[in-house]
C-alpha cells in the first residue's frame, strides 16, 4: 500500500505516529510511505527583502524540526519512507500531493498548529477533504 503521512510536528502528528506502530496493517516496512510537511509562504515583500537563498533556508530549517522527529521515529520501527517539503496552503497542497502522487491512503492528525485560525477559516483536514479523493484517516 502506497501512504502519505501528512505531518506538521503538532502533538496530534504524535497521536499519529503512535496510532499507526500499534495497527500492524498500516504500519509495516511492507508498505511504500511518503512523509509530508506543508510550510506557509513567507509574505511576499518578506521574501523580496531576504532572497531566494535565505527564504529557501528558511523553508529547509523549519521542515528539518517537523521531519527529525517523524524520521527518527519510523527508523526505529524499520521504516524508511521518503521525506518532501512543499510550500503553500497546508490543505490544498496536501491534497494536490495525495491526488498526483496516486496514494491508497492519506494519513494525519485531525487538529495541527493552527487551532484558534481553524475557527474562522476551516480546519486543514476539512480542507483536505475537499479537495482530494484519496481515503484520508484521521486520527484524534
Amino acid at each position: 500500500m502506497k501512504i502519505l503521512l501528512a505531518v506538521d510536528g503538532s502533538a496530534y502528528t504524535k497521536k499519529m505516529l503512535a496510532y499507526l506502530a500499534t495497527h500492524d496493517d498500516l504500519f509495516s516496512a511492507n508498505n511504500d510511505y511518503t512523509v509530508l510537511t506543508v510550510q506557509l509562504p513567507l509574505p511576499p515583500r518578506a521574501r523580496a527583502a531576504v532572497g531566494k537563498e535565505i527564504v529557501d533556508s528558511y523553508y529547509a530549517d523549519e521542515a528539518e524540526k517537523v521531519m527529525a522527529p517523524v524520521s527518527k521515529f519510523l527508523t526505529r520501527h524499520g521504516i524508511i519512507a521518503k521525506s518532501v517539503l512543499k510550500v503553500g496552503p497546508a490543505g490544498e497542497t496536501i491534497a494536490k500531493m495525495a491526488d498526483a502522487g496516486k496514494f491508497d491512503l492519506l494519513v494525519m492528525g485531525s487538529h495541527g498548529h493552527g487551532a484558534l485560525g481553524n475557527l474562522v477559516m476551516g480546519s486543514v483536514a476539512t480542507q483536505v477533504l475537499a479537495h482530494s479523493k484519496v481515503p484520508l484517516l484521521l486520527v484524534r
